[in-house]
Protein backbone atom coordinates (compact mmCIF):
# COMPACT_ATOMS: atom_id res chain seq x y z
CA UNK A 1 0.00 0.00 0.00
CA UNK A 2 2.95 2.81 0.91
CA UNK A 3 4.63 1.90 -2.34
CA UNK A 4 1.35 2.46 -4.33
CA UNK A 5 0.85 5.66 -2.49
CA UNK A 6 4.27 6.62 -3.60
CA UNK A 7 3.82 5.65 -7.05
CA UNK A 8 0.24 7.49 -7.02
CA UNK A 9 1.59 10.86 -5.45
CA UNK A 10 4.56 10.56 -8.12
CA UNK A 11 1.92 10.21 -10.76
CA UNK A 12 0.06 13.36 -9.62
CA UNK A 13 2.89 15.47 -9.13
CA UNK A 14 4.21 14.71 -13.14
CA UNK A 15 0.63 15.17 -14.00
CA UNK A 16 0.56 18.80 -12.40
CA UNK A 17 4.25 19.34 -13.76
CA UNK A 18 3.14 18.95 -17.06
CA UNK A 19 -0.35 20.93 -17.31
CA UNK A 20 2.04 23.99 -16.27
CA UNK A 21 3.13 26.47 -18.81
CA UNK A 22 5.63 28.53 -19.97
CA UNK A 23 4.63 32.00 -20.45
CA UNK A 24 7.24 34.06 -22.38
CA UNK A 25 7.69 37.52 -21.56
CA UNK A 26 9.58 39.19 -24.11
CA UNK A 27 7.00 41.28 -25.47
CA UNK A 28 7.20 42.18 -29.41
CA UNK A 29 5.18 44.88 -29.28
CA UNK A 30 6.94 46.72 -26.83
CA UNK A 31 4.29 47.65 -24.40
CA UNK A 32 5.38 45.62 -21.42
CA UNK A 33 6.77 47.92 -18.68
CA UNK A 34 7.72 48.86 -14.88
CA UNK A 35 7.31 52.01 -13.39
CA UNK A 36 9.38 53.35 -10.49
CA UNK A 37 8.79 56.05 -8.46
CA UNK A 38 11.19 58.03 -5.53
CA UNK A 39 9.59 61.17 -3.65
CA UNK A 40 11.81 62.65 -1.78
CA UNK A 41 11.53 65.75 0.27
CA UNK A 42 12.76 68.16 -2.54
CA UNK A 43 12.50 66.48 -5.17
CA UNK A 44 9.58 63.55 -6.87
CA UNK A 45 11.29 61.60 -9.63
CA UNK A 46 9.34 59.06 -11.71
CA UNK A 47 10.38 56.63 -14.53
CA UNK A 48 9.87 53.10 -16.53
CA UNK A 49 11.59 50.29 -17.48
CA UNK A 50 10.81 48.97 -20.82
CA UNK A 51 13.71 46.03 -21.50
CA UNK A 52 11.48 42.95 -20.04
CA UNK A 53 12.17 39.34 -20.49
CA UNK A 54 12.22 35.92 -18.78
CA UNK A 55 9.76 33.34 -18.41
CA UNK A 56 7.33 31.71 -16.11
CA UNK A 57 6.24 28.33 -14.82
CA UNK A 58 2.03 28.61 -14.25
CA UNK A 59 -0.35 26.59 -14.00
CA UNK A 60 -3.60 28.34 -13.15
CA UNK A 61 -4.90 25.19 -11.02
CA UNK A 62 -1.40 24.44 -9.38
CA UNK A 63 -0.39 28.05 -8.75
CA UNK A 64 2.04 26.44 -5.65
CA UNK A 65 4.06 25.42 -8.55
CA UNK A 66 5.13 28.40 -9.87
CA UNK A 67 8.73 29.20 -10.92
CA UNK A 68 10.77 31.21 -12.95
CA UNK A 69 12.25 34.77 -13.42
CA UNK A 70 11.34 37.89 -14.97
CA UNK A 71 14.49 40.02 -15.99
CA UNK A 72 14.78 43.52 -16.54
CA UNK A 73 17.97 45.39 -18.66
CA UNK A 74 19.30 47.82 -16.32
CA UNK A 75 19.89 50.07 -19.42
CA UNK A 76 15.88 50.32 -20.29
CA UNK A 77 15.40 52.34 -17.24
CA UNK A 78 14.27 55.71 -18.25
CA UNK A 79 13.63 59.35 -16.27
CA UNK A 80 12.76 62.61 -18.42
CA UNK A 81 16.12 64.37 -17.49
CA UNK A 82 18.63 63.32 -19.66
CA UNK A 83 21.40 64.08 -16.91
CA UNK A 84 19.69 62.46 -14.05
CA UNK A 85 19.44 59.29 -16.66
CA UNK A 86 23.21 59.01 -17.05
CA UNK A 87 23.61 59.03 -13.25
CA UNK A 88 21.25 56.70 -12.68
CA UNK A 89 22.87 54.44 -15.37
CA UNK A 90 26.24 55.53 -13.65
CA UNK A 91 28.50 53.62 -11.31
CA UNK A 92 27.55 55.22 -8.04
CA UNK A 93 23.58 54.73 -8.73
CA UNK A 94 22.91 51.24 -10.47
CA UNK A 95 26.36 50.97 -12.46
CA UNK A 96 24.63 49.53 -16.11
CA UNK A 97 27.52 48.89 -17.31
CA UNK A 98 28.70 46.11 -14.62
CA UNK A 99 24.89 45.24 -13.62
CA UNK A 100 23.47 45.08 -16.86
CA UNK A 101 20.17 42.90 -15.37
CA UNK A 102 17.87 43.21 -12.66
CA UNK A 103 16.23 39.77 -11.80
CA UNK A 104 13.41 38.75 -10.08
CA UNK A 105 13.25 34.97 -8.78
CA UNK A 106 10.43 33.50 -8.23
CA UNK A 107 10.75 30.81 -5.59
CA UNK A 108 7.11 30.35 -3.41
CA UNK A 109 3.78 31.42 -3.37
CA UNK A 110 1.43 31.86 -0.67
CA UNK A 111 -1.79 33.89 0.64
CA UNK A 112 -3.80 32.62 -2.40
CA UNK A 113 -6.75 33.70 -3.24
CA UNK A 114 -8.95 32.39 -6.47
CA UNK A 115 -11.40 34.25 -8.10
CA UNK A 116 -12.04 32.36 -11.67
CA UNK A 117 -8.99 32.84 -14.15
CA UNK A 118 -7.35 35.40 -11.42
CA UNK A 119 -5.03 34.54 -8.65
CA UNK A 120 -4.40 37.19 -5.91
CA UNK A 121 -1.07 36.08 -3.92
CA UNK A 122 2.09 36.70 -2.23
CA UNK A 123 4.85 35.34 -3.99
CA UNK A 124 8.24 35.14 -2.53
CA UNK A 125 11.48 35.26 -4.29
CA UNK A 126 15.06 36.96 -5.04
CA UNK A 127 15.55 40.60 -6.38
CA UNK A 128 19.36 40.92 -7.89
CA UNK A 129 19.68 44.86 -7.88
CA UNK A 130 23.04 46.46 -8.36
CA UNK A 131 25.46 43.20 -7.89
CA UNK A 132 23.19 42.24 -4.74
CA UNK A 133 20.49 39.71 -4.04
CA UNK A 134 17.75 39.99 -1.36
CA UNK A 135 14.90 37.85 -0.19
CA UNK A 136 11.35 39.54 -0.76
CA UNK A 137 7.85 38.88 -0.77
CA UNK A 138 5.40 40.73 -2.77
CA UNK A 139 1.53 40.95 -3.62
CA UNK A 140 0.69 39.61 -7.20
CA UNK A 141 -2.12 39.19 -9.13
CA UNK A 142 -2.55 37.00 -11.51
CA UNK A 143 -4.96 36.63 -14.81
CA UNK A 144 -4.78 33.55 -17.08
CA UNK A 145 -6.49 34.63 -20.30
CA UNK A 146 -6.61 31.31 -22.33
CA UNK A 147 -6.80 31.52 -26.30
CA UNK A 148 -6.57 35.07 -26.00
CA UNK A 149 -2.94 35.87 -27.61
CA UNK A 150 -4.67 35.89 -31.03
CA UNK A 151 -5.84 38.72 -30.11
CA UNK A 152 -2.79 40.32 -28.63
CA UNK A 153 -0.61 39.49 -31.52
CA UNK A 154 -2.97 40.44 -34.50
CA UNK A 155 -3.94 36.60 -35.42
CA UNK A 156 -0.04 35.97 -35.70
CA UNK A 157 0.06 33.52 -33.09
CA UNK A 158 -2.49 31.28 -31.03
CA UNK A 159 -2.04 30.42 -27.74
CA UNK A 160 -2.62 32.04 -23.98
CA UNK A 161 -1.65 34.92 -22.23
CA UNK A 162 -0.78 35.35 -18.73
CA UNK A 163 -0.63 39.24 -17.58
CA UNK A 164 0.78 39.84 -13.97
CA UNK A 165 0.37 43.13 -11.94
CA UNK A 166 2.13 43.75 -8.92
CA UNK A 167 3.04 47.09 -6.61
CA UNK A 168 6.05 46.89 -4.35
CA UNK A 169 8.28 48.54 -2.76
CA UNK A 170 12.26 48.32 -2.27
CA UNK A 171 14.81 50.12 -0.10
CA UNK A 172 17.85 51.49 -2.14
CA UNK A 173 20.39 51.22 0.45
CA UNK A 174 19.26 47.46 0.99
CA UNK A 175 21.00 47.29 -2.00
CA UNK A 176 24.09 49.44 -1.66
CA UNK A 177 22.92 52.45 -4.03
CA UNK A 178 24.43 55.29 -2.40
CA UNK A 179 23.26 54.50 1.19
CA UNK A 180 22.20 57.14 3.05
CA UNK A 181 23.37 59.95 0.62
CA UNK A 182 21.61 62.56 -1.20
CA UNK A 183 17.93 61.25 0.49
CA UNK A 184 16.27 64.75 0.07
CA UNK A 185 16.78 64.45 -3.51
CA UNK A 186 16.48 61.09 -4.15
CA UNK A 187 14.00 58.83 -1.59
CA UNK A 188 15.80 55.96 -0.31
CA UNK A 189 12.17 53.82 -0.82
CA UNK A 190 11.90 52.95 -4.19
CA UNK A 191 7.91 52.47 -4.96
CA UNK A 192 7.47 49.85 -7.96
CA UNK A 193 4.17 49.05 -10.58
CA UNK A 194 4.36 46.45 -12.81
CA UNK A 195 1.57 45.17 -15.64
CA UNK A 196 3.13 42.75 -17.82
CA UNK A 197 2.34 40.04 -20.45
CA UNK A 198 3.56 36.73 -21.09
CA UNK A 199 2.67 34.26 -23.99
CA UNK A 200 2.62 30.70 -23.85
CA UNK A 201 2.01 29.83 -28.11
CA UNK A 202 0.33 26.45 -29.17
CA UNK A 203 2.89 23.22 -29.79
Amino acid sequence: MKKLNITLLSSLLAFSALSAKEFDFEDPKGVNNIRFNLDAPLEAIAGTGSGITGTINFDIDHPENISGEIILQTESLNVPNPVMRDHLHGENWLDAAQNPRIIFTAKSIGHIERNENTIEAHVTGTLLLKGTTQEITIPVTFTYLPDRLGERSNGQMEGDLLVVRSRFSVMRDDFGIMAGQAEDKVANEIEISMAIAGAAPDA
